[in-house]
């Protein structure tokens, strides 16, 4: 049976492989068996954050070294940015085979996408291409049952200069031409596309329109990062299959705003965990936004109006704040932005841990 395996690892700079490449020396991890690596960098998680393609060039070249040609299956899912006290880790996502305890246990699927073409990216072409995506994942990780997906982390593009040109010079238009918006549009579209594809709206809902402006379309599972290192998708699905074993389990909950800590703590309830005992073993995977209205609980914030330091960053770092306080630990895969993943203001957590014996 198939048996999933997490672990977190320390990074001291992009490139820091050596954490990884002991683990493997040691026999703590099976490169062949690695089926993603998610990774806090410490760039600013905006168009010009090239941290991200710096850690996914270094880590597949260690990969390649191992496997050879098949390092290149290996979902890379860079989250840049790292304010406040986020601290810049890898999560190795493995699959292994045995026998242990009987499921439903932690799931892992994955499944890649074609480039998508500049024109379709924040358009119904790039909700289609994901949703596709993410139900091959599923079949990958032997889960039938959507209820069952947990978190589905998806590395989509964003728009440079040159694609734009690139799609204009074949007559083709682009849905925005700042740079900055695309990586807004394409988090926005990959969301609705988990949405699509997990049943949590309805096709007939889903126009290019609403991609980026229907706040009430969302998905309480999607986690959607974008980068310049790519043009196609990367997607990891995370849920409970009874076809796996082992002791890991996932749940998750949906943050209302940047302080509503009581879904999380649901979720380690879930998981038999309480705040107290939950420690250095949680793995945690989280959105954050700032909200549009400008408050939270009615209170004014100032994270949109601040010119000099995206809103994306102020939200990584106070949400980062508010979960580490609860379960301990600062190596957190916070990711900024999220258009259409979760309620405005708020967005999913998901954690992961051993249950307890």
């Amino acid at each position: 049976m198939p048996i999933a395996k997490v672990t977190r690892i320390s990074a001291s700079a992009p490139d820091d492989v050596a954490g990884l490449e002991t683990a493997i020396a040691r026999g703590d991890i099976r490169p062949e068996g690695i089926l993603a690596i998610f990774g806090k960098t410490e760039g600013n998680g905006c168009v010009n954050d090239f941290s991200r393609g710096f850690a996914a060039q270094s880590l597949g070249a260690m990969l390649e070294r191992h496997v050879g040609a098949a390092a290149r299956e290996v979902c890379l899912v860079m989250s840049g940015g790292t304010e406040g006290g986020l601290s810049p880790h890898w999560l190795v996502l493995e699959r292994g085979e045995g026998m242990a305890e009987p499921g439903p246990a932690l799931a892992i699927g994955r499944a890649h996408t074609a480039a998508l073409a500049p024109e379709h990216l924040g358009r119904m072409g790039q909700v289609e291409q994901v949703a596709d995506a993410v139900r091959r994942a599923m079949a990958a990780a032997d889960i039938a049952d959507p209820h069952a997906v947990h978190f589905v982390q998806v590395k989509c593009p964003l728009l440079t200069a040159a694609r734009i040109g690139a799609a204009q010079a074949r007559g083709a238009s682009v849905a925005t031409t700042d740079t900055l918006k695309s990586m807004g549009l394409s988090r926005a579209a990959s969301a609705l596309g988990i949405a699509l594809a997990l049943g949590e709206v309805a096709h007939g809902d889903l126009a290019d329109a609403a991609i980026g402006t229907d706040a009430g379309l969302w998905s309480g599972r999607a986690s959607c990062s974008s980068g310049i290192e790519l043009m196609g998708h990367e997607v990891v699905v995370l849920g409970m299959s009874p076809v796996w074993s082992g002791r890991l389990a996932i749940a998750h909950g949906v943050m209302a705003d940047a302080i509503d800590v009581a879904p999380v703590k649901a979720a380690l309830a879930a998981l038999g965990l309480s705040p107290d005992g939950a420690g250095d073993q949680i793995v945690v995977l989280a959105k954050a936004e700032a909200s549009r209205s400008g408050a939270i609980r009615g209170r004014r914030h100032t994270m949109l109006d601040d010119s000099d330091i995206s809103a994306t960053r102020h939200a990584r770092a106070f949400v980062g704040g508010v979960l580490a306080g609860l379960v301990g630990h600062t190596e957190l895969y916070v990711s900024g932005g999220a258009e259409h993943q979760g309620p405005d203001g708020g967005g999913p957590v998901a954690l992961i841990a051993p249950r307890p014996l």
